[in-house]
C-alpha cells in the first residue's frame, strides 16, 4: 500500500504547560495509528508529500515550498495574543504580521475552532482552503477515577476529603482570568480553590508582576500548585468538584476537553467561541460574565445537588463528542483530499515518490 508521508513540524512540547503541546502530541499519535500515513516529526529530509506545521517557528515556515502540500495548524489568531504576552509594541506588531504572513504562505489551514474561520478570511485566506478539525482527548488517558484514588490525591496536596474544590487550569496570565478566579475565591472562604499552571513564558507573561505577587501571597483557601506534568493531570481534574475557567479569551480549550472526562461540571465565562464547540444550546456548561455571576454559580453548584448533576451530565455530553475514533476518521479523509487537490494545482512539483 502506497502511503502518504507527512512531516509534523512543531516546537509545542518545548514549553511546559501549554494546551498546544497536549493537542500536538494527541494529534500526531492519532495520525500515526492510521496505516495509510507514514509520519515523521521535525525531520530534515525533504521527501514528504505533506508538511504540517503546528507552531509558527521561522525554520518551519522556510520549509514551505512547491514540492509539498503545506499545512498550517491555527491554534490562535493574532487578536488572541493580546493578554497573553507582554513585549514592546513594535516587536509585538511585527510578530503579529509575521504570524499572518505565515498563515498566508500555507496552502491549507486547519483550525481547531470554527470561530477562527471568519477572521482568517478577513486576513485574506481563502475559505475553501480552511478546514475545521477539532482536537480530541484519549479516554484511556483522561477518565473518572475512584473515590479512594481521589482522596489519596487530596492527601498529597493537603486538601481535606470533604472540601468543595474549585479548580482553575492553564498558564498564569491575564487572559486566563486569574484575577477574577482569585476574587471569587475570596468570596467563598469555605471552599478550596486550586490552580494548576504557572508562568510558561516567565516575565514575558502579561500581568506578570501583579500575578506573581498573588501567587507568592495567595488567600488562605487558594493553592497554586504549579505546572503539572500532563501524565498527572487526570488526577488533578478528578480531585476537584468543579472546573472554573474564567478566561477572557481562549483558543481551543484542551484543558476543558480533558477535564470533562471526570464528569465534573464546568463553569466558564460566557464567550462566543464556546457556543458551538461546547454545545451551549444543550446547556452543557454553566456560565458567568463577571465576578458576581461567577460567585453566584459557584455557590449554587456547591449547594444545589440537582443543578450540579445537570452540569455533570453536560460534561459527559462534551466528552462523548470529542472521541478518538470520530476525529481519526476526519484526518483519514483530510490528508489524501488536500494532496490530490494540490497535486492538480502544483502539477509535476508534487510526486508520490517511494
Amino acid at each position: 500500500m502506497e502511503k502518504y508521508r507527512i512531516n509534523m513540524l512543531s516546537a509545542a512540547t518545548t514549553v511546559d504547560g501549554q494546551g498546544v503541546g497536549s493537542a500536538y502530541m494527541e494529534q500526531v499519535a492519532l495520525v500515526k495509528e492510521c496505516e495509510e500515513f507514514e509520519v515523521a516529526e521535525n525531520s530534515k529530509k525533504s521527501d514528504f508529500h505533506i508538511y504540517h506545521m503546528h507552531t509558527v517557528n521561522p525554520k518551519y515556515r522556510m520549509r514551505f515550498t512547491k514540492k509539498h502540500v503545506n499545512v498550517a495548524y491555527v491554534h490562535f489568531i493574532p487578536s488572541t495574543l493580546d493578554g497573553s504576552l507582554k513585549m514592546p509594541w513594535l516587536i509585538f506588531k511585527v510578530f503579529k504580521r509575521y504570524v499572518i504572513g505565515t498563515y498566508r504562505k500555507a496552502d491549507e489551514i486547519v483550525v481547531v475552532n470554527p470561530a477562527f474561520i471568519p477572521p482568517l478570511v478577513e486576513l485574506g485566506i481563502k475559505k475553501e482552503n480552511i478546514t475545521y478539525i477539532p482536537n480530541f482527548v484519549d479516554h484511556e488517558k483522561f477518565y473518572k477515577i475512584s473515590e479512594e484514588e481521589r482522596n489519596a490525591l487530596r492527601d498529597k496536596y493537603g486538601i481535606p476529603h470533604d472540601a468543595f474544590v474549585v479548580m482553575g487550569c492553564g498558564q498564569v496570565q491575564t487572559r486566563k482570568g486569574v484575577l477574577d478566579y482569585v476574587e471569587v475565591a475570596k468570596r467563598n472562604p469555605d471552599k478550596m480553590f486550586v490552580w494548576a499552571g504557572g508562568f510558561s513564558f516567565g516575565k514575558m507573561t502579561d500581568g506578570y508582576k501583579e500575578l506573581k505577587a498573588i501567587m507568592d501571597n495567595p488567600p488562605a483557601n487558594v493553592k497554586f500548585i504549579g505546572i503539572i506534568p500532563r501524565g498527572e493531570m487526570n488526577g488533578i481534574f478528578n480531585l476537584s468538584d468543579l472546573l472554573f475557567m474564567p478566561s477572557l479569551s481562549e483558543l481551543f480549550p484542551m484543558s476543558i476537553l480533558e477535564a470533562v472526562n471526570s464528569f465534573k461540571p464546568v463553569l466558564l465565562r460566557d464567550l462566543d467561541l464556546y457556543e458551538e464547540i461546547l454545545f451551549k444550546d444543550q446547556d452543557c456548561y454553566a456560565v458567568g460574565s463577571n465576578v458576581d455571576e461567577f460567585d453566584e454559580q459557584v455557590k449554587k453548584l456547591a449547594s444545589d445537588k440537582k443543578y450540579y448533576e445537570h452540569y455533570s451530565k453536560g460534561s459527559k455530553v462534551i466528552s462523548d463528542f470529542y472521541s478518538k475514533e470520530h476525529v481519526k476518521n476526519i484526518w483519514r479523509e483530510y490528508y489524501p483530499r488536500i494532496y490530490k487537490k494540490w497535486k492538480a494545482i502544483k502539477g509535476k512539483h508534487l510526486k508520490m515518490e517511494k
